[in-house]
């Protein structure tokens, strides 16, 4: 309990610390903001800044920190340090100066703002990239709730049932105005799913369980340690609980709904800060049921009704499931939302228009529907389809730590604060695609020389780019 207690509190001092190091290194200021300048009633609305942050933890709070926690505790006490100093570093970081840079360029995209910094034909292949990224998340954000729901409700209701109501309200609340449902039912959910954590937390320190700590070594205790090293595995597992790219795509919502750039630091890095010490929480958590249950189960929806009843009871079991059920149902939401105004700004068609809405709406829904109905058919398609976007989820968090280290660069900032995670995310997601089954399957040893290969090539073009800016100015 002593290294979970440190990781904690490094994680409460992050935010007031690191986080304030970012605003001052960003320089937010009083100038009038999207939601004042392009108010439309539909996406460009302005809220209150606690309404804002809950938000904006919802979205970005969805299997991520709790499923992939989970998963990634069976890995041992670096599951601590990568979720303390991702989310730090790098997760919190990543989504501060994407809804900052969101703010300052009228709310755009997250691919109009990668193509902003790092070229035209980056931004076409993270438009196509992210589009389908948002479609997976919303496909995979549906079969999880609606199984714990049909736990919680009589047989008759089941999974089916419970993934159409699920869908149903996808549907709607990309549609309809962000302040109809969004803007009303959010701050319910996430009171819900800060009471699991709080409760969950309180429950550690009662129950005071055995938990590993640093000075124990930071070895890999996965029970398939030898197909599933600490790296690059870890990392992509506990994604959204660290840094994940499908932040970057929320922020721009928010973006669109603030009064004030100084309001940036608590809506974005702290929801991030947040959502790292829900990860944590999870983490320990998982750690002890798997040291009283062993480590065979992998269906991380069992984990998580397993110990909210055995420490919170029944009404306090239910209350954090429907915590738990919230989180991936409001990232699932906002997902599509994110990838209608995606492909809104590609098209350049204004979204007043209920019309012009379901002309971007229908075509994602069924290719959504698609995926969802693959998962359901095959035994293994939700795993194989949650693999993948795992995986997307990290690589987009590449392109944007790139876009946000080039921007800093041609600011004159300190680019290291992004360009050390850029760097080491980019080793971990080519250094995985190699490794995992799903992808190519290769040797350890050969995919932790790519992994290299693209660092080193990743170095060289910054560095030659850097070099070419400089002499250009010279020029000039």
């Amino acid at each position: 309990m002593i290294t979970f207690t440190l990781c904690l509190l490094a994680l409460i001092v992050g935010y007031f610390t690191y986080g304030r190091l970012m605003e001052r290194v960003f320089g937010p200021d009083d100038r009038k903001t999207p939601a004042l300048t392009k108010a439309d009633g539909v996406d460009y609305i302005p809220l209150p800044t606690w309404k804002i942050f809950m938000i904006q933890f919802l979205n970005i709070a969805g299997l991520g920190p709790i499923f992939g926690a989970i998963m990634g505790a069976k890995f041992g006490s670096s599951s601590y340090l990568w979720i303390v100093l991702g989310s730090i570093f790098a997760g919190a970081v990543h989504d501060y100066f994407a809804g900052m840079l969101s703010l300052r360029h009228e709310g755009e995209s997250l691919p109009e703002i990668i193509g902003r910094y790092l070229g035209l034909t980056t931004k076409q292949i993270m438009r196509g990239f992210t589009v389908i990224l948002m479609i997976l998340v919303g496909s995979v954000f549906v079969a999880g709730p609606a199984g714990l729901l049909a736990k919680l409700t009589p047989e008759s209701l089941d999974a089916t049932f419970w993934i159409i109501v699920v869908f149903a309200y996808y549907i709607l609340a990309t549609l309809l105005p962000v302040d109809k449902i969004i803007g009303k039912i959010y701050p319910l959910f996430a009171i819900a799913l800060l009471f699991m954590a709080v409760g969950i937390l309180v429950m550690l320190y009662v129950n005071h369980p055995a938990l590993p700590e640093l000075w124990d070594g930071l070895q890999n205790t996965n029970p398939e340690a030898s197909e599933l090293p600490i790296f690059p595995i870890m990392f992509v597992s506990i994604a959204c609980g660290a840094i994940s790219g499908f932040h970057a795509t929320q922020s721009p919502l928010m973006a669109r709904c603030m009064t004030s750039e100084r309001h940036g630091r608590p809506v974005f890095y702290g929801a991030m800060i947040t959502e790292g010490i829900v990860a944590l929480i999870w983490a320990a958590a998982a750690t002890y049921f798997f040291h009283e249950n062993g480590m065979e189960e992998s269906n991380a929806s069992v984990i998580v009704d397993a110990i909210t009843k055995e420490w919170l009871g029944t009404i306090g079991g239910v209350l954090a499931i429907l915590g738990v059920i919230a989180a991936p149902i409001t990232s699932g939401d906002t997902a599509f939302r994110s990838a209608r105004l995606i492909v809104a700004d590609f098209l350049g068609l204004e979204q007043k228009s209920m019309r012009r809405r379901l002309y971007i709406c229908i075509p994602m829904f069924v290719a959504a529907i698609g995926l969802l109905l693959y998962s359901l058919r095959d035994a293994n398609g939700f795993n194989m389809i949650w693999r993948y976007f795992a995986w997307a989820n990290q690589t987009l968090a590449v392109f944007t730590l790139w876009a946000i280290t080039v921007y800093l660069a041609v600011s004159k900032k300190p680019y290291v604060i992004t360009l050390i995670p850029a760097l080491f995310m980019t080793s971990v997601c080519s250094t995985y695609i190699c490794i995992a089954p799903e992808g190519l399957g290769l040797s350890h040893a050969i995919s932790y020389y790519i992994g290299v290969g693209c660092v080193v090539v990743a170095i060289v073009w910054f560095f030659v780019w850097l070099s070419k800016q400089k002499t250009r100015k010279l020029s000039e």
